[in-house]
């Protein structure tokens, strides 16, 4: 990521917005304040951001709605939900229409900052050209920034989270990954995740839990990578490939 990051705030209260900008800049993160769901939808898929902070109570469109549309877009933009329905089931429906994190209100904006870094802190690991872009293995190629792949039984299509993990596992071949390791990297939260009632790490603990053995599988099967799988002392090894580039993670 060069220069400063492009951050586009979505927040119809305009105090509150105010206050959420003020505080952006003063850490060096300017950012764009509009204030209509619609019109946050048309400027997300016709420029490039490196971070939505959206609202969901929102006029012209709720902020579940805008996510959801782009997800299906096939638009990955970060987006960190930033809304007064805090109950469980909002914040697992927020998750589930594809955001990358979510806060209720009211909340501190200290925590709403680290937040910020870490989501930012992960985009710029994610798209690091170093091990990014399309990696070809032998008769199989994974391509990183459109999140699809194809080998000898065809093309296949991934999700966000699992080319953020199959990427970790790449790049620790040979290396034992843990799942604090894959959730701290994947969805950007360290061993001290901000101070909150519910974090993303109770979701992301669990949805690390469900993508593992489905990568874990697809790759099996297709030859590409030997993942070994290392569960409460018990070793599981995938088939056997010489060619293979093998990773292990720990959960």
């Amino acid at each position: 990521m060069s220069g400063s990051p492009k951050i586009l705030l979505v927040e119809d209260e305009l105090s509150l917005a105010e206050g959420i900008k003020l505080n952006l800049e003063m850490e060096g993160l300017p950012c764009t304040w509009i204030t209509r769901g619609d019109e946050a939808l048309r400027r997300i898929q016709s420029d490039t951001w490196d971070l939505v902070i959206l609202d969901v109570m929102l006029p012209g469109m709720d902020g579940f709605s805008v996510c959801e549309r782009l997800r299906d877009a096939k638009n990955f933009t970060p987006i960190l939900f930033l809304t007064a329905k805090n109950t469980e089931d909002d914040r697992v429906h927020g998750f589930e229409t594809g955001g990358d994190d979510y806060l209720g209100k009211p909340f501190q904006v200290r925590e709403l900052l680290l937040r910020v870094r870490a989501i930012l802190r992960r985009e710029a690991w994610y798209k690091n050209r170093a091990f990014g872009g399309r990696q070809v293995f032998g008769e199989h190629w994974v391509d990183f920034e459109n999140f699809a792949g194809e080998g000898p039984h065809g093309p296949f299509s991934l999700g966000v989270k699992e080319c953020m993990i199959l990427k970790q596992l790449m790049e620790k071949a040979g290396q034992v990954v843990s799942r604090a390791d894959i959730i701290g990297k994947v969805w950007g939260e360290g061993p001290n995740p901000p101070p909150a009632p519910w974090t993303t790490s109770s979701y992301a603990s669990g949805s690390a839990w469900r993508w593992i053995p489905i990568i874990r599988g697809g790759c099996t099967r297709s030859g590409a990578w030997d993942i070994s799988l290392i569960r409460r002392g018990r070793y599981g090894r995938g088939r056997n490939n010489p060619g293979a580039r093998t990773s292990t993670h720990l959960l």
